[in-house]
């Protein structure tokens, strides 16, 4: 039964469900409920008491930054734990959430491993002893969910791609994105792409995009991702801005019609609901299209 309530706050809903079926699966004494902004988080804190918010940065209405400067000015929320969950991850942005009592900030796209690592650092002896009292252990089960997956995209990750993963990006307050990185997707004829997932990046070139789905061409010596694992892919949308769209695998596809092809097409579908990026997104497959002409 569950003792504790979780609050999960994200504009997309297959990134609100990812997070509560994770927080179900791993901490059954969490009850989750969610928003699809931080104005309705707002309201449905002021009606009830939460013990863990799990928030994006980027929403309509209300940001997550706002959110939490808004909820550590509440008295029943000063030490409340915080973690925000989102794709924005240069230092300025991780710098900022801090200053403004963020607990933990995790980075999209991420595991559920690094997710349940983050809830166990935040909430500490309140969670073990629920667990505890509950009878759960705090050992994580398998991801049956994501072995699934890997299993009917026949998934092989080179020992040197492990390897070259850092362990401390999962403890770490920061995002996958390190300061200063170029944008993923850049204009030109033959526009490069750089898909960000949990556990690894795909260089990859654009062969199409529109306002719900991107295509890439990949090349095959690459770790390659599960079906419906997330994505983050960053476009530039000019004058040096960039959008961070957030998605997931939809299609994995040979590009020839034989077994030792040497590239593979990867469909990552958007899921963001944000009025704010789908403009940006608009502006890029304008400026695409007329490349391709």
């Amino acid at each position: 039964m569950a003792t504790l309530k979780a609050l999960v706050v994200d504009d997309a809903s297959f990134v609100r469900d990812l997070v509560k079926r994770t927080v179900r699966q791993r901490f059954p004494v969490i009850e989750t409920t969610d928003a699809q902004n931080g104005r309705r988080a707002q309201s449905l804190m002021s009606r009830a008491t939460f013990d863990l918010i799990l928030c994006d940065w980027e929403m309509p209405e209300m940001s997550g930054l706002e959110l939490l400067q808004w909820m550590r000015q509440q008295p029943q929320y000063e030490k409340v734990p915080f973690i925000m969950i989102t794709s924005r991850g240069d230092k300025d942005h991780v710098i900022e959430a801090v200053k403004e009592g963020v607990s933990e900030y995790l980075g999209k796209p991420f595991s559920p491993e690094g997710l349940s690592k983050k809830i166990i650092k935040v909430m500490g002896n309140t969670l073990a002893t629920a667990m505890g009292q509950s009878g759960k252990s705090m050992a994580g089960p398998a991801d049956a969910f994501k072995e699934s997956a890997a299993l009917l995209t026949q998934k092989r990750e080179p020992a040197a791609a492990v390897a070259e993963r850092a362990a401390p990006a999962a403890d770490a307050l920061a995002s996958p994105v390190p300061e200063g990185s170029k944008p993923a997707v850049s204009r030109g004829s033959m526009s490069r792409a750089s898909v960000r997932f949990a556990d690894s990046t795909l260089k990859s070139v654009v062969k199409d995009i529109n306002l719900t789905e991107v295509r890439v061409i990949a090349k095959r010596d690459q770790a390659f991702p599960g079906i419906l694992d997330q994505a983050v892919v960053d476009i530039e949308t000019g004058d040096g801005q960039m959008a961070r769209l957030n998605g997931y695998v939809h299609q994995l596809q040979a590009v020839d019609k034989r077994r030792d092809t040497d590239f593979v097409s990867v469909t990552i579908r958007f899921v963001d609901e944000d009025p704010k990026k789908m403009e940006d997104l608009s502006r890029f497959v304008a400026r695409f299209r007329a490349g391709k002409r």
